[in-house]
């Protein structure tokens, strides 16, 4: 079958290919250059390429040494430490399937995870949350220390089969078992131009858990798939020790969440030499966020959209900003989509990306049906709003479930959002419609800021940038706004929090 034409320019995968065998072919190339080192105030620990090889497929032995075979699911219950890559990539490395998980799980949290997994076995480190579960449970220090296994060689396969499962965040309801095949790996190359501007010289800083896709292909595969060095903030690390480190290691690409440029941005900002720019995902980052970086540092930040189901696939990339989300990346094939049709310029749409895509899931587990829901046709449909500005370049309007209505006005939380954290005493803000009536629905802003704010200053402050009927209602002082596990704010949760206690539920 050909494929889409953008896609094909791409090529595809070997027929015989291993995620994590691709990932380390830089270890034979250049075996003693660093490949990751963790730092910290106290100190770092460092690993080679030759020394993190070794650790996998010593894994990968030891996992096979357990009785596991083909497709087997390994759930992993492991923190922000050396095991976590190491674990996952010797899984894929001997043929098996690892779930990597949130260490802010609770107990129930991971049984039912569990459950619906079917793991052979369990690989935790001390401390996390451990499944009810009629499954083998392995320490991760046991794995570490163990060298009796013998070497084993990657299973190679085709690239098509399935390779690991990632949990959504789950901010549009349960969160949902994605499976990705080994083939997602060879999509990420198209981020490398398309995003990152990434060398086989960079020292690349993620400060993120390990358990986000954004964080462990970001901040860990991509960078060893080109050679490069990662470079991870020791466990604890506060976010106002990140600028310090950024100079004491020459990074030159920093990686985080909007949350972490926030925090990062409180402190004092050292020389930074070395550093080319920053990138962003995860959720959308605010203008002022972006402008207070470039600001501080002198280099921009590349954005990128994304998701569970496709990691990123629009971004922004040096040498080409935007104020939008930025263009679709080489390679890929992105529509803006309403009613089966694709939208004119200008116009809003949802953010659909074709099915030939290396890096789309193979599709939720054990649910065919609702896989089958996100297409429309040739194309899987996102969830997500955008339309098209100047020179094509795509901006985001929000989720379908978080858009709201003014007066018969479809008015996206994002713009309303970015106005109201350009305020110089409120640092996040999160809009969505609240009911105060059996009939009545208005646009509530939720703000975090040092003291109340009056109202009357803020709808002045905001109708100074935007037209009247985007201006919010009632504006609602938090101490925090409520977040997932991948640190995207929960508009929903914020508005059923207070209409459950305002009395309209």
């Amino acid at each position: 079958m050909t494929p889409h034409p953008s896609i094909a320019t791409i090529g595809a995968p070997p027929a015989c290919f291993n995620l994590a065998a691709y990932v380390l072919e830089a270890a034979q190339q250049n075996p003693d250059k660093v490949a990751l080192r963790i730092v910290g105030d106290a100190q770092t620990d460092t690993w080679t390429y030759r020394r993190l090889c070794d650790a996998v497929v010593r894994t990968a032995g030891f996992l096979m040494a357990q009785g596991l075979t083909d497709g087997d699911r390994v759930l992993m219950r492991l923190g922000n430490t050396p095991d976590f890559p190491i674990v996952f990539l010797g899984a894929i490395y001997a043929g098996l399937v690892p779930i990597p998980t949130s260490t802010q799980l609770t107990v129930p949290e991971v049984t039912t995870i569990a459950r619906e997994t079917s793991p052979k076995i369990v690989i935790a480190s001390d401390g996390v949350a451990r499944p009810l579960h009629n499954v083998p449970i392995h320490d991760a220090a046991t794995i570490a220390n163990s060298t009796t296994e013998a070497p084993i060689g990657p299973a190679l396969g085709d690239p098509h089969r399935p390779a690991y499962i990632v949990y959504t965040s789950g901010t549009s309801g349960k969160p949902r078992a994605v499976v990705h095949a080994h083939r997602a790996i060879w999509a990420r190359r198209m981020m490398w131009d398309g995003w990152y501007g990434l060398t086989k010289d960079d020292r690349v800083l993620h400060a993120g858990a390990f358990n986000w896709t954004y964080t462990l292909g970001t901040g860990l595969l991509d960078p060893w798939a080109i050679g490069a060095t990662a470079l991870i903030p020791a466990s604890g690390t506060p976010a106002d020790h990140l600028p310090q480190l950024l100079a004491d290691h020459n990074v030159t690409i920093f990686a985080g969440a909007p949350g972490v440029y926030r925090r990062l941005l409180r402190a004092q900002i050292p020389f930074c030499p070395q550093l080319r720019h920053g990138l962003s995902a995860g959720e959308k980052l605010p203008r002022v966020t972006a402008e207070t970086w470039t600001r501080k540092t002198g280099t921009p930040v590349c954005e990128a959209y994304g998701m569970s189901e496709c990691s990123t696939f629009i971004s922004t990339r040096p040498g080409r900003p935007s104020t939008g989300l930025g263009w679709p990346q080489p390679g890929r094939a992105v529509m803006l989509r309403e009613q089966g049709a694709t939208v004119p310029a200008g116009e809003t749409g949802q953010i659909a990306i074709h099915k030939d895509d290396p890096g789309l899931m193979l599709g939720y587990l054990n649910a065919p049906i609702e896989t089958q829901s996100r297409f429309e046709g040739d194309w899987f449909l996102t969830g997500d709003l955008g339309h098209t500005g100047p020179g094509g370049a795509i901006y985001y309007d929000g989720r379908i479930d978080d858009m709201m209505n003014a007066g018969g006005y479809r008015v996206s939380p994002i713009e309303v959002e970015d106005v109201l954290t350009s305020h110089p005493t409120i640092s996040e803000a999160a809009v969505c419609e609240t009911r105060i009536s059996a009939d009545t629905t208005v646009m509530t802003a939720f703000y975090v800021s040092s003291d109340v704010l009056d109202e009357a200053e803020l709808t002045t402050f905001a109708a100074q940038s935007m037209a009247a009927y985007k201006v919010p209602r009632q504006f609602i002082r938090l101490p925090h706004l409520p977040r997932g596990a991948n640190n995207k704010i929960q508009r929903q949760r914020l508005r059923r929090d207070w209409e459950a206690e305002h009395g309209q539920t």
